[in-house]
């Protein structure tokens, strides 16, 4: 069994996988249902035409006051500050020992601090990216996977059956 590029769906597989169950090849089939992407949402199902939908912008600051949100928190700070760290220090030792862990709690709601201190939102660690399979890692380089058959030249397709050398059995000589 030979298979040529990364494989992403059953539909790159054509008949493998029936021809594997009918000729009682379990390794065969447990193996290329292994090799195919984790990710459900690879699979042919999930690539159909999209359609818009009207009048769906909806603003942030309406749903926020319409179900009571606190401010949102910010992914990253607008620009990176060493400091931070003894700011949080101060500020954690001098309310709580006046007012406590609730006020504490209170300024955290008020004021969220920013999840992440790199503000690039298409950074991903080199270590996450490592760790996940080899079809994740094209789509995050921008290496287009290609998800439809392949293109086949129909004419020398049809030549290529019609030729006899093709079709005869090997002529083994013994030296």
């Amino acid at each position: 069994m030979q298979i040529d590029d990364l494989l992403i769906t059953e539909s790159q597989l054509k008949s493998k996988l029936n021809n594997s169950i009918h000729e009682n090849r379990r390794g065969d089939f447990a193996l290329l249902l292994a090799m195919l992407s984790h990710n459900v949402l690879d699979f042919s199902q999930f690539h159909l035409p999209k359609t818009e939908i009207d009048n769906f912008v909806i603003e942030e600051k309406v749903l926020r006051k319409q179900f009571g949100a606190g401010p949102k928190q910010p992914l990253a700070p607008d620009e990176f500050d060493m400091l931070v760290g003894q700011f949080n220090a101060s500020l954690i030792s001098e309310e709580g020992e006046v007012n406590g862990m609730a006020s504490l709690k209170l300024y955290q709601y008020l004021n969220p601090e920013p999840l992440a201190i790199r503000n690039d939102d298409k950074y991903i660690p080199l270590n996450i990216i490592d760790n996940c399979e080899l079809a994740v890692r094209r789509r995050i380089k921008n290496e287009q996977t290609q998800l439809t058959a392949p293109l086949i030249d129909a004419a020398a397709f049809y030549e290529s059956l019609n030729n006899d050398a093709i079709h005869q059995p090997l002529n083994l000589v013994a030296v």
